[in-house]
């Protein structure tokens, strides 16, 4: 049903461009007196547009050759076959594919174009708030604590925590930008070597403050021998999962990460409390640069869960968003490639 639902949406000018060729066929017969060749001809152009002008060149074949045959089929003579006599109307069907095509390719550009820009506007944004946020906490800080020179050691120990934050923002954000453009180019080679998730956990908290890892995380991860994958990147994929549970997490309240091992695969599992997401947004939370509407106080840029899909896609594992306890579950499954043997 839902899948039934989505293709209708998808497809949804398909069925528009057909119920304008019956009205136009409707019309074309009540005032076909009024009207000649040409202007039933240049009127079964409209629905060839109406689909052409959403880049989709297969449903503009579909709808050019319907048009055509009902063009020729019912005011082409001799009327009612599809025989042509006169090489003019030839011509005129050869008007209407070359339609369809200069539009589609045209809109198809447009498009793309548009795409660009929206991801240029996300960059940009990224640039000028989320790299800006970070780096005015540094630097006020700094100018706060060199303006007060008789400051206390703790006020000053909690003031260097609040810069160490910042400055470890500023390095996820730019790790993901980078992450992100080389995944993206495609042209990525896994280095596999043998990885210890304890290790990889370990590495990736030293990206976040002691504050929440002392106080806001609660990790399990199964006796397993290693891991044939991406040390990196796999480093990579669990800050990033603990970053988007920090960020969406109700105030004060746990985040549990447990990894889990199997014979055939190695299972990820972050939750944390948040408010409920419906299952559109969680189906949408793995898309470069798409964040929740109403989520415009939180820090990010949107990519840090697209570069955990590609990373798990690149090992041959699957990624899942889920609404489950009254929070989020990221789901992670890495298949198990290679066992090492022991000595």
């Amino acid at each position: 049903m839902k899948n039934s639902t989505l293709k209708y949406g998808t497809y949804s000018f398909i069925l528009k461009a057909l119920t304008i060729l019956a009205v136009i066929t409707l019309i074309s017969h009540v005032f076909g007196a009024y009207l000649d060749i040409i202007n039933i001809g240049l009127i079964h152009i409209i629905p060839v547009v109406v689909v052409a002008i959403h880049g989709n060149m297969k449903a503009t074949i579909f709808i050019t050759l319907l048009s055509v045959v009902f063009f020729n089929f019912l005011y082409i003579p001799p009327l009612y076959s599809f025989n042509v006599h006169d090489e003019l109307y030839l011509w005129s069907f050869g008007i209407f594919a070359a339609v369809g095509w200069i539009v589609t390719v045209q809109a198809k550009n447009l498009m793309k174009q548009t795409k660009q820009n929206e991801l240029r506007e996300s960059l940009l944004h990224i640039i000028s708030h989320d790299l800006r946020t970070p780096l005015s906490t540094i630097h006020g800080t700094i100018n706060l604590i060199l303006s007060n020179s008789d400051m206390e050691k703790n006020s000053i120990k909690n003031l260097l925590e609040d810069i160490n934050y910042a400055s470890l923002r500023m390095k996820r954000l730019i790790a993901n930008l980078l992450d992100s453009t080389r995944l993206s180019s495609g042209d990525i080679n896994l280095k596999l070597e043998w990885c210890d998730f304890e290790d990889i956990v370990g590495v990736a908290l030293e990206e976040f403050s002691q504050i929440q890892k002392d106080e806001l995380l609660e990790i399990k991860i199964d006796e397993m021998g290693l891991f044939w994958g991406d040390n990196t990147l796999l480093t990579q994929l669990i800050i990033n999962l603990f970053d988007n549970a920090f960020k969406y997490s109700k105030e004060n309240t746990k985040i549990k990460l447990l990894i889990i091992h199997d014979k055939t695969f190695v299972k990820i599992k972050i939750f944390n409390k948040s408010d409920y997401i419906n299952k559109v947004k969680l189906k949408n939370i793995f898309d470069k640069f798409y964040r929740f509407e109403d989520t415009n106080d939180i820090s990010g840029s949107g990519i840090g869960l697209a570069i955990c899909k590609s990373i798990v896609t690149l090992h041959g594992g699957t990624i899942k968003a889920l609404s489950e306890d009254e929070g989020m579950l990221i789901e992670v499954r890495l298949p198990i490639l290679k066992k090492a043997k022991l000595l």
